[in-house]
Order: C-alpha cells, then sequence, then structure tokens
C-alpha cells in the first residue's frame, strides 16, 4: 500500500445523486477517490483491516463486501442484517461479526468461516491477542452483559453485572483492557466505560440533552470521543466532546450543525474527524477536522452531499514487518520483528536485538520487585540502572534500562515488569509479575504491544 493510504478517512456518500458508495480522503494530498461502484447503501459503513490492506462494509443487498484496496479485488463473503458491527482480527487475516445467533469468524484467505452458537450476541470485536472475542448478550435474567470467548469457543467469561437494561454501541478499547457502551436507547443515550479487568464501570457526564451519540476511542485508549445533541435557537445541533476513560475530564472541541455525527480519530490520536452540514435536519454533506491540541479552528476538508459515514485509518506498526508471539504458560502476546528467530519457547534472537520472559513470584509490591531485578547481585544492568515506574494497561509496572558499565555480553539488556491481572500458575506455582528481557532498543516497540491474553 501506498504512503498516502497510512492515513486517509473513507466515508459513505452518494456524491453526485447516483448510489451509496464507498470513497476515499486523503489529508495529505486532498485528493478524493471514488473506490466502490453502485455497491453501498444509506446504512453502509466502511471498516479498515488493521494493516490498511482491505476494507469491508455491508451494502447492497445486505451483502458482506471485501474490497482489497491494492488489487482492487472484491469479494462477497455473507449476507446481514444492516448496521451489523463488522470487526477485523488484529493480523488482518479474520473478519467477525453476528448472524442469526452466531458469531461467524470468517478467513478472507482461505474463505473458510467457523461459527460461535451465541443466541442474542451483538457487537462481536476482537481483543488484541486476536485470541479471545468480545461480545454482549443477554444473561439469564436477561440483562445485557459483556461477555469474553475464546475464538474456538471456549472458556466463556462473564465481565459485568449489569442489571439497568439493554447495552447498545459496545466498542472494546485498542489495548482491549477497556469497553465502552451507550444506554439504554436512543432518547437517553449514556455512555459508560468498564474496566474489563475489574468489572469497575464509569459513567460518563455526557451532554447537556443526554443524547451521547458514536463514541469511539483513541488509539492510546485514553480518550473517548462523541457526539453530543445540544439545541440552539430551536436548532438541533452536535458538540464534538472527549472525556478521559474514566470521566472527568470533558471537553467541548467542535459543533456540528447535526442532529448527531459520527466521530473519527486520526492515527496520531491528534485529530477528530466528524460531519456537518445538515441544513434544514437532512443528512450530512461536509467532513470537518478539529485538532484536539488546538480545537479553536476546525476545518472542512470534505464536500459532497450526502455524506452518512466515515472512519480514519488506524494507526500503522508495520505489521507486515512484525510476528505476533503468543504464549499460553505465561499468558501473554506481542509483536516482535519478523526476522527473529525462535532460540527456546522462551527466547527468541535476531541479529539486531532479542527477548526473553519469564515470570517472578512475589508478594511484594512492583517497587520492591522492581529493585531487586536492578540491583541483583551479578549486576546484570551494571551499578547503577535506571528503574522507571509506569502503568501498563492499568497495571503497575516499570522499565530498567542499564547504566554504562553494563558487562558486554548482557547486549543491552533493559528489561519491563508487569503485574499480572491476577497471579498465574505454572508447574503448580504461582507467579504474580511478567518480566520481559529486551535489548534496549527493543524493549519498548515490544512493550506497547503487550497483551494478556
Amino acid at each position: 500500500m501506498g504512503l498516502g493510504y497510512r492515513e486517509a478517512i473513507l466515508f459513505t456518500s452518494n456524491y453526485g445523486g447516483v448510489s451509496y458508495d464507498i470513497w476515499l480522503y486523503q489529508p495529505l494530498t486532498g485528493f478524493t477517490f471514488k473506490l466502490t461502484q453502485d455497491l453501498g447503501e444509506v446504512f453502509s459503513i466502511p471498516y479498515w483491516s488493521p494493516d490498511t490492506q482491505n476494507i469491508s462494509f455491508i451494502g447492497k443487498s445486505n451483502i458482506v463486501y471485501v474490497f482489497n484496496l491494492r488489487s482492487r479485488a472484491l469479494a462477497q463473503i455473507d449476507q446481514i442484517e444492516p448496521y451489523t458491527l463488522l470487526s477485523w482480527s488484529p493480523d488482518s487475516q479474520n473478519l467477525s461479526y453476528v448472524k442469526n445467533g452466531r458469531i461467524v469468524i470468517y478467513n478472507i484467505n482461505s474463505h473458510v468461516s467457523s461459527t460461535i452458537v451465541q443466541e442474542g450476541a451483538t457487537d462481536v470485536q476482537w481483543f488484541p491477542s486476536g485470541e479471545a472475542l468480545l461480545f454482549a448478550a443477554p444473561d439469564g435474567a436477561g440483562n445485557v452483559q459483556l461477555y469474553k470467548i475464546n475464538r474456538d469457543g471456549s472458556n466463556k467469561q462473564q465481565l459485568t453485572q449489569n442489571t439497568e437494561g439493554p447495552l447498545h454501541n459496545v466498542r472494546i478499547s485498542p489495548n482491549g483492557q477497556f469497553a465502552l457502551y451507550t444506554s439504554p436507547g436512543a432518547s437517553i443515550s449514556l455512555i459508560t466505560t468498564v474496566n474489563l479487568t475489574t468489572g469497575e464501570s464509569y459513567r460518563l457526564e455526557g451532554g447537556p440533552q443526554a443524547k451521547n451519540y458514536f463514541p469511539e476511542w483513541s488509539p492510546d485508549s485514553s480518550l473517548i470521543a462523541y457526539s453530543a445533541t445540544d439545541i440552539v435557537q430551536n436548532q438541533y445541533i452536535s458538540l464534538i466532546q472527549t472525556d478521559s476513560r474514566v470521566g472527568g475530564q470533558q471537553k467541548t472541541l467542535a459543533v456540528s450543525s447535526c442532529f448527531s455525527t459520527p466521530v473519527s480519530w486520526s492515527p496520531d490520536g491528534n485529530r477528530i474527524a466528524y460531519l456537518s452540514g445538515c441544513e434544514n435536519q437532512e443528512q450530512a454533506n461536509q467532513i470537518w477536522i478539529v485538532d484536539v491540541r488546538n480545537p479553536n479552528n476546525p476545518i472542512k476538508v470534505v464536500e459532497a452531499r450526502w455524506i452518512t459515514a466515515l472512519n480514519w485509518s488506524p494507526p500503522i506498526h508495520d505489521a507486515h514487518r512484525k510476528r505476533l508471539y503468543l504464549n499460553h504458560e505465561y499468558k501473554v502476546s506481542f509483536f516482535y520483528p519478523v526476522n527473529w528467530r525462535k532460540v527456546t519457547e522462551e527466547r527468541y534472537e535476531g541479529i539486531d536485538g532479542f527477548f526473553q520472559i519469564s515470570a517472578i513470584s512475589s508478594e511484594g509490591g512492583i517497587h520492591e520487585v522492581c529493585r531487586s531485578e536492578a540491583f541483583h547481585i551479578l549486576k546484570p544492568y551494571g551499578s547503577n540502572p535506571q528503574i522507571i515506574p509506569t502503568l501498563l494497561h492499568s497495571q503497575a509496572a516499570c522499565f530498567i534500562f542499564p547504566s554504562e558499565d553494563q558487562p558486554t555480553e548482557m547486549r543491552n539488556q533493559a528489561a519491563l515488569i508487569v503485574k499480572y491481572p491476577y497471579p498465574i500458575v505454572i508447574q503448580g506455582n504461582s507467579y504474580q509479575y511478567f518480566i520481559l528481557w529486551a535489548d534496549r532498543n527493543h524493549l519498548i516497540p515490544l512493550g506497547q504491544t503487550l497483551s494478556f491474553i
């Protein structure tokens, strides 16, 4: 894929008045392209694959299409209800969705699908490990809950204890640690986030009319953008707002002339795209971009009648140069350079670096565990290593970086220690902390993709 596609906005429009189709706008060049021909509908929402090679959408006759941006090949894979959420797996190989009480996982390369029977399921989507799925479904009492299930249908876990009715617009955070949803309906729509490890939930303040729609996570999982309906001079407008994932930091960045609008974050998390131009309560005909860091001057970038959906391309982590490492025993996954080779199940090496994993059994706090590792009697990090406390997926963690007198045979070894969400058991022993050793140049990139599975 060309560099231009690495930052592009997909949108659904019937510009020209013939039919709805999927279009692409490139902010770097200002160019706009029509990608499909007479395939879309007013309800079509385009979804990027994580590697930005493909897009998926539900189009004419409720058919699920997958369109390859490089070859322009088009595949018809199924027929499902409009507005069904489509979710790409982290490796961009599988598309998941719900159909007739079943969770479908469709491989776009082999064209083989598998299903998990789950009556009433909605909003199925992938955890970043690629090994499990999140979805909403009613419990025995009829209350909708969030669940986690392995991709093979095993190990179903209920993650919430909701008693307040239906949940809508469920979206998992990019780091897989939180989810958000709206409730209870359309006339009153409130945004709630939930910590998927602890089950603790947070209600966001939202807009003045309690009509908050289209919530979307920022790429770093720290903020939520949404559209909040308000009334000014007897006209509906929508406020483009953000808040932290636990609330209390609400900001209004821009105003749309529409009753509500989808919003979408730029790959770097610095800008938000939204729709406007809803004259006389008609549909939107404009795409605007506001800079979160300096929201005083939103910019109109597209004008086309009519526009119903938009989706900014996801962050690119050079996925084609990375490979997913999964270790079920240590319950972790992360991406590593594709040219590294396995030495043992726990250690991989390449010319330019290495990683090795293990676990630590300790009832001590993170500070004590990090100091014990950093100042080991053999001085693997030199005589004066640097300890940097941090949080990773809301878990206590620390980085350990070596001092200049580290022995050369340690190959610039640094370490990341993270407290497990809950202790794991390996060969009958309980471990509270995960440790990742790597050369200091690769430690942070490896750690940024770390997920517990």
